[in-house]
């Protein structure tokens, strides 16, 4: 509880500052200060207030904020309907009202340390085509200790439920971390024979083999032990959040992971935005301000599911070693043969090396050669592999290709 504490204290010191800044940031703003006096001077201070009244962590789930999306050449309204709901998670339903007869898709979004939020783009796309829907993770420190644990086991879990809740038209879409319990699941479905496996699986920038391209995230996680990882960055919830006592990785301290990875980026989007700030290019500081708000909300992460994680994927490789249990159940790709397979990744991503994804057409021997697509987009980094311009005009499409040809 230490950490929290001083994470606590250490915002409220800063609230002062940000209040300041953002009662400074108004008043220019009404008074309009910067357009009435040309100030160098004036114009700095005022836009160094506006970086500082916004660079404050959140921890509350944002608005997806899809509320209508093109289908067909016309705009259809969008609804959000919880159709499961489980302790960790919500299976939300994007309802298009009077669209049918497009291909399912569940979106199985990351737990690690940001909301499925962070998929809004991903979301956006991929509802223009298909119908979707996505495993909204809840913030662990909001889980009553009495729900049990969740560990890796139980993201497996989950997965499977919702694979069958949705029936074996679906095709899953994994992004980033989910990749291995969404592989381990349709193995275990196909191990057993299971007539709800899915359709087809899409597998994103995920961490499969990591033993190539090992990328800082890696390096982190060959570090040290992991009972001393758990000394350095698991602790408790403290009332009188609902989740007290519950064991998690803080999001906060996730965030500092981020950030630290790729410090010298984030100053310099941070001063570029101080710079349009100061010059008056409202489109550039308005898309800046729009990633690092989502950026800065985050959420804590089950320390069950951090560490079995960390072992198994970054530690010990069991996936591609072929020593990864699920439930005393040995694992082998190789078994599924109904589910085809893509694999999407960023020649530029500094997370999840190129290569790491790659190994699924190794592991999944058993997949006709004519149902596995591997993609390798040029020029991006991991976020460019589900966000952004090259997602939109290059990805989403061989995604929604694959997707009808399966």
């Amino acid at each position: 509880m230490f950490l929290y504490q001083a994470y606590n204290a250490q915002q409220a010191a800063m609230e002062p500052v940000r209040w300041l800044a953002n009662e400074v940031r108004t008043f220019a703003g009404r008074a309009g200060i910067s357009s009435t006096f040309s100030n160098p001077l004036i114009d700095a201070f005022t836009a160094a207030c506006d970086v500082v009244a916004d660079a404050k962590p959140e921890h509350d789930r944002p608005d997806y904020g899809i509320r209508t999306v093109p289908v067909d050449g016309h705009l259809v309204a969008v609804e959000e309907e919880v159709v499961l709901r489980k302790p960790f998670c919500d299976l939300l339903h994007f309802k298009k009202p009077g669209v049918g007869n497009q291909p399912r898709v569940l979106i199985i979004a990351p737990m690690s340390g940001h909301f499925s939020t962070l998929l809004r783009g991903t979301i956006e796309m991929l509802l223009q085509q298909h119908d979707v829907y996505v495993t909204d993770w809840i913030n662990a420190r909001n889980v009553p200790l009495w729900q049990g644990r969740f560990d890796l086991d139980n993201f497996i879990d989950y997965t499977i439920e919702f694979l069958r809740f949705l029936g074996p038209d679906v095709t899953a879409v994994a992004v980033c971390q989910p990749a291995v319990p969404l592989l381990v699941a349709v193995s275990a479905m196909a191990q057993m024979s299971d007539p709800q496996q899915p359709k087809a699986m899409v597998l994103m920038g995920g961490p499969l083999d990591t033993r190539v391209s090992p990328t800082k995230v890696n390096e982190f996680a060959q570090s040290g032990s992991i009972d001393t990882i758990k000394q350095m960055v698991i602790t408790h919830v403290p009332p009188p959040y609902a989740g007290m006592m519950r064991a998690v990785y803080p999001g906060f301290l996730q965030l500092s992971g981020f950030m630290s990875m790729n410090i010298g980026r984030h100053v310099r989007a941070h001063l570029d935005m101080f710079r349009n700030l100061v010059k008056g290019d409202g489109e550039s500081v308005a898309s800046t301000k729009k990633f690092y708000k989502e950026y800065l909300t985050v959420m804590d992460m089950p320390a069950d599911f951090y560490l079995q994680t960390l072992k198994a994927v970054f530690q010990n490789y069991d996936l591609p070693l072929g020593k990864f249990k699920y439930r005393d159940m040995l694992i082998t790709p190789s078994a599924i043969e109904k589910t085809a397979l893509m694999t999407v990744e960023g020649a530029d991503d500094d997370i999840c090396g190129p290569g790491q994804t790659q190994a699924a057409h190794i592991l999944c021997s058993g997949i006709p050669s004519d149902r596995r697509i591997d993609y390798v987009q040029q020029g991006v980094g991991h976020y460019g592999v589900f966000n952004g311009r090259k997602f939109r005009e290059q990805i989403a499409p061989r995604i929604a290709s694959f997707i009808q040809s399966a």
